[in-house]
């Protein structure tokens, strides 16, 4: 049997911690520069506030029903869920972190009877020990797992937890489970089954495998099973690597200064290097894309994107940063106001599958990576970003965040305060 933990409306919750008033009111938390609505209470999705939407269009909604909004602090979000995380670690034989709010859980080990006192008694110890609600479902496979966390998220009655074991209570719960909903049903695919008259996951399962596989490929087929019990998709020992690396932001006001654009992607491209470091992988392409402002009626638009192909893979963030900003050169357009820009790492593989090149000296490839984890280390021990390249200059990019709550678990200027 598997479990999946969800943390319930994370981002909110996270807020709600150091401020226990904003219990039972609408509450919103949005993204980078205050865009757009990334997290909502039950209290905002009630009123009809949907995920995505964007703050400026919303305002007059917001001001209706006296709706708090906050500035995403992820720093304290990602603080909040390795704790959440841990205790998962420490009370049951083995997790799989699928985000930062969603961590899948091995099962096998206990027994059937002792499943459901266990789910509950993480919901209470996390509940405790961190302050974040959660809902978990359990069944025999992964995606029927996610099914039953919808379950225990969107009925009260559960209490947060469902199990779902019996073959007659899965058939009977698929049968009404839309098939858009399902893990690994995509929007093209979810289109293509509705107009073969297939709405719902149990209608998806009567399909005959070879027509699954057919329309929908290995991956589809790998669903198939799952939601007929079968075990296809393996818990994983630690989170994958990812096959692409993006570092983006949008701007606080619309930049049509090259220096200013230029500085930029050379700070995304560090960023991704680092993340690329992390996970002890190089790469051998870079994509850097430029924005307008979509939601700008009047002025020129100007979108633009370019890929780079490194001769050699790198995890250098000068070599990435300087063929970045070579990007930037070829698209760049006088005379438009770019709101968004950004840096894609990508045909990423690990270093240690890495062959050596015969057109670069192991000793200055020795060096580069020295030098690189020397620069890791001294941003992790006194702060992000404490060496920068020098294209990415010292000041920070400038962000709207007006809305912003104190890092109190990750700064000890913001640390609360007991008066006594």
């Amino acid at each position: 049997m598997y479990g999946l933990t969800d943390c319930n409306n994370f981002y909110v919750s996270c807020e709600r911690i150091f401020n226990p008033s904003l219990e039972g009111k609408p509450v919103v938390v949005l993204s980078n520069n205050d865009g757009c609505v990334i997290s909502r209470s039950s209290e905002a999705k009630t009123i009809g506030i949907k995920m995505g939407a964007p703050f400026f269009k919303i305002k007059e909604l917001i001001n209706n029903h006296g709706v708090i909004a906050y500035s995403s602090n992820f720093p304290l979000y990602g603080d909040i869920s390795a704790r959440v995380m841990e205790i998962l670690r420490q009370s049951t034989p083995a997790i799989e972190v699928y985000s930062i709010d969603e961590a899948f859980i091995d099962f096998r080990e206990v027994p059937d009877n002792e499943i459901s006192a266990v789910g509950h008694s993480l919901i209470r110890k996390i509940r405790k020990g961190v302050g974040i609600p959660v809902s978990i479902g359990v069944s025999k496979t992964k995606t029927l797992a996610k099914v039953a966390t919808k379950l225990s998220k969107q009925y009260h009655a559960t209490k947060g937890f469902c199990l779902m074991s019996k073959e007659s209570d899965i058939y009977r719960v698929l049968k009404k489970f839309p098939v858009e909903d399902i893990w690994g049903i995509g929007r093209s695919h979810s289109k293509m089954l509705y107009s073969y008259g297939i709405s719902t996951a149990y209608e998806f399962i009567l399909k005959d495998e070879k027509w699954i596989r057919a329309k929908m490929g290995v991956t589809g087929l790998r669903t198939w099973r799952e939601l007929q019990g079968e075990n296809c998709i393996a818990l994983e020992d630690g989170a994958p690597d990812k096959k692409q690396i993006c570092t983006s932001r949008s701007f606080a006001s619309d930049l049509s200064d090259f220096e200013d654009l230029y500085k930029a992607i050379a700070t995304f491209a560090s960023s991704s290097a680092e993340k690329l470091r992390k996970q002890k992988g190089v790469c051998r392409e870079i994509v850097i894309f430029i924005l307008t402002n979509p939601f700008k009626e009047s002025g020129l638009t100007h979108n633009q994107s370019v890929l780079i192909s490194l001769s050699e893979y790198t995890d250098n963030s000068m070599v990435i940063a300087s063929n970045a900003c070579n990007g930037l050169r070829a698209i760049f357009r006088e005379g438009y106001q770019y709101k968004k820009c950004g840096v894609i790492l990508s045909s990423i593989i690990r270093k240690s599958d890495l062959t050596p090149t015969l057109f670069v000296p192991i000793d200055e490839l020795k060096k580069e990576s020295s030098l690189m984890s020397v620069m890791d280390e001294i941003n992790s021990k006194y702060g992000n970003k404490s060496i920068v390249t020098a294209a990415a200059g010292i000041e920070r990019i400038k962000a709207n965040q007006n809305l912003l709550s104190k890092r109190y678990t990750t700064s000890w200027d913001d640390i609360i305060e007991v008066k006594v």
